[in-house]
This record gives structure tokens, sequence and C-alpha cells, in this order.
């Protein structure tokens, strides 16, 4: 690649890949336009995470390369383009900043650990080298300390957590970041993109989710969100997880139109963000440590049955069937399934937490943390620990005529699957193994 006869300002996108209001982009932009200098927007393909992902047929991968080689494809039109690279960060970074001059990186929050780490890596070298960084909000409404009780601690309940943030909302109003009306400030250059080949992965005709939500499905959000035979819930999970929406966007839609229980489920999503970044722990064990005493079964037998859907629970190996086929659950039957894990089988939730890191095309380590630990009593708001889902109750409930299971479990009404564990019986083992270690109490 030719090197840059202008000062250059790297915006780094993660999960932020979109050129429209996009924080770190629009500040890159502005900076760029005061200073005669051009933007040069990066995405790397970490070599350190796809190294270790276990199959080769990624959806997520399918999903990131896709969309970036429609990105691509748009700014070459206008001989513009986004560097996509592949390999270790740091000497990613090494090569860009020879190549290109770079005198700054821009980048939005990300607030994972293990991105912390990477992003201070790159920092410390971009520190050596007088290279200014700057970096934004843009993953959530409000994150970090934004929403904190009156004493600046943070908050471990959703509800006064939720009623801060709605007023601070109310305050503030939903900001914006046209970075779309600035791209004349662009670099001017081309480049190949690294094949999902030459990464080791396979390539595969694959169906995503749409990127609009829809305002009927806001409005009637609340009626049907509960059923997984309806189209009652976004399924913008994996564009929320890669930012190829906006968050603010959403959020503006669902004012709109005045669907307060959808606001409540992004509100959830910033809530469990501020509880990773305030209590990194979480991505490995309890919230509340004396759940790390319960004594788990983790007969892996069962917990192969449960992978395949085979537990004999009509709804749960649907739901376990439809993540297999989908990289989907619907987010009632995400619920039971990790009840039924937890509850039923007695097997630690992080078993199940890692299946589902897997497995989810939306998969956020945050919110999959929360609603994990949620599942199985040890985190903030969680269910209590006696209350157990019944498998049974809950499809008689929320698929009444058996359509999500049709599609997902065909075959399910002869009943020749042996149901693998009797309700009442993993019911009372499970409240006896809780009560034995919990000396906390609920």
């Amino acid at each position: 690649m030719q090197h840059s006869t202008s000062r250059v300002i790297a915006v780094w996108l993660r999960r932020d890949l979109r050129l429209f209001d996009n924080h770190a982009l629009y500040k890159a932009l502005l900076r760029a336009k005061q200073e005669q200098a051009k933007v040069l927007p990066v995405f790397i393909f970490d070599r350190d995470i796809l190294d270790k992902l276990e199959d080769k047929d990624d959806r997520r991968v399918n999903f990131l390369h896709e969309h970036l080689s429609t990105l691509k494809a748009g700014l070459q039109i206008e001989k513009r383009d986004i560097c996509v690279r592949y390999g270790n960060i740091l000497d990613v970074w090494s090569s860009l900043i020879k190549d290109h001059s770079i005198s700054a990186i821009y980048s939005n929050h990300d607030d994972e650990p293990y991105a912390k780490a990477r992003d201070q890596n790159v920092r410390d070298m971009a520190d050596s080298q007088g290279i200014d960084w700057q970096d934004f909000k843009d993953h959530l409404i409000f994150e970090r300390d934004e929403v904190t009780k009156d004493d600046g601690k943070p908050y471990t309940v959703f509800t006064p957590y939720s009623k801060k943030w709605r007023k601070r909302l109310e305050d503030e109003g939903i900001p914006s970041y046209p970075a779309e009306n600035n791209l004349q400030h662009l670099l001017d250059f081309a480049e190949e993109m690294p094949s999902l080949e030459s990464m080791g992965f396979q390539s595969k005709e694959l169906i995503f989710p749409e990127k609009t939500a829809g305002s009927q499905v806001l409005k009637d959000y609340n009626k049907h969100r509960n059923f997984p035979s309806v189209k009652g819930t976004t399924r913008l999970g994996i564009h929320l997880r890669f930012g190829t929406i906006s968050i603010r966007h959403l959020l503006q839609q669902s004012e709109d139109t005045t669907s307060f229980i959808f606001t409540s489920e992004l509100i959830w999503r910033d809530f469990y963000a501020q509880i990773l970044s305030h209590f990194p722990y979480v991505s490995e064990r309890a919230f509340r440590p004396a759940y790390d005493e319960i004594a788990w079964r983790n007969a892996e037998d069962d917990f192969d049955k449960w992978c395949k859907g085979e537990t004999g629970y009509s709804l749960v190996d649907a739901g376990m069937k439809e993540l297999l086929t989908t990289g989907f659950m619907h987010n009632r039957v995400r619920m039971l399934v990790a009840s039924f894990l937890t509850k039923h089988l007695l097997i630690d939730w992080r078993w199940g937490e890692a299946w589902f890191a897997r497995h989810l095309l939306d998969f956020d380590l945050a919110s999959n943390n929360g609603g994990w630990q949620w599942a199985s009593g040890s985190g903030t708001d969680a269910a209590p620990y006696f209350r157990i889902f019944n498998p049974i109750t809950q499809a008689d409930k929320f698929d009444k005529d058996g359509k999500y299971r049709d599609r997902f479990n065909p075959g399910w009404r002869d009943g020749k699957t042996a149901m693998m564990v009797d309700h009442r019986v993993a019911r009372e083992r499970a409240l006896i193994t809780y009560k034995a270690r919990l000396s906390v109490k609920e």
C-alpha cells in the first residue's frame, strides 16, 4: 500500500460497524476537516480471538465478513475504503502506523475484560510513538459511572437503576453523531480484504436478521414478546452486538412508538454492561459469592442431551434445536432452558453460558452473563433459587398451539423422547441442593 501524503487519523471499528451515527468516526471526521487531514477506517480480524473459535464455519465471522464486504463496496464507488486486516492486534497496528504515518487513533469504548487489556496494549504502543488516542461512548446509551446511586456507587438492582436511567434520558435527550455527512474526509485508497479461507474459515450461504425493527413490532412488543411462534421481537441482537445499527436510532424508534417495555429491554442491556464494567469478576464467578458454593452435579451426559435438545421436554428441546439451526433463541425460551440446566439438571451456569457464547449470533458477554446468572439465582436482580420454571406449564402458556415446537422440534407430539428427569423430583432436588450451600437468605 502507498504511504499517505497527508496526516491520517485512524478510526478503529470494533462493535460499531457502520458509517452513520458513529461517535468516534464523527469526531475523527470533524477533526480531519479542521486540520486538513484524512480519516482511515480500520477493522481487524483479531487472530487471538479467531484462533480460539471451535467452529470454522462460525456464523458470526461470516456475518462480519459479509457486512464489511458490503461497506467496502459502497465506499469504493467513491474511491474510498475500509482497511480490513487479519492478524495479531499489535502487529497490525505497528504495520498500519508505519504505512500511513498515523497521527491519531480514535475508537469507541469496549468494556469487556479482554477488550480493555487489548486496548491498553495498543494505547501504550501509541503513547510510545507520540500518537494521540481518543475514545468515546457509542455502544450504550449510558455506561460506566453515568447512572449511579446518589453516593456514586453502582446500582446492583435494576428497578432503581432504570428509574434514574429514564430520568437522565429525559433530561439529556438522545444525542446524534451524523458521521455520514462528512465522509468526504475519508482517505482515498483501495485494498483487498482477507478472504474467510485465508483466515481459516469456511464461507456459507446464510440469511441474517434484517436491520430494521419495524414500528408495528415495537408497538405490539408487550403483547407478543413472550410467544416464540409469533414475530413479536426485533431480532436485532446481532446488529446491536456488532454495531451495524445505532443503539440511539433504535431507542428513538422505541420512544417514538411509546414502547415502554422495549425501552426497558435496552435499559437491561446498559445495566448488565455497567455490572460487567464495575464487577469484572462476574465473567468467571457468581456475582453473589455464596452461589459459588453450590454443589453442582455437572453430569456430562445430561449436559450433552441438553445441548442437543434431547431432554424430553418439548419446549426446552425446541429452543436448543432453534439455537443449533439458526444461531438464535427466543428470549422466553432462553430463560426456560437456562432454568432447566441449572435447576432441573443442577449443572453449573457457566457450562450453559459457554454453550450460548459459542452458538448465539447475538452473543454479548455482559448480557449473556447477566441472563445466565439471573436464571441460576447467582446474579443481580436474580430469580430466587426457589423459582423454578415448570417446562410443561411454560409450553402450555407460551406455545399453546405448538407451532414453535412443530417448527423446531418436529415429532414432539408423538412423545417418544422420554423426559430425562421428573419435574417434581428435579425441583425438590434443586431446593435441597441450593439450601444446603447458601448461607444468604433469599
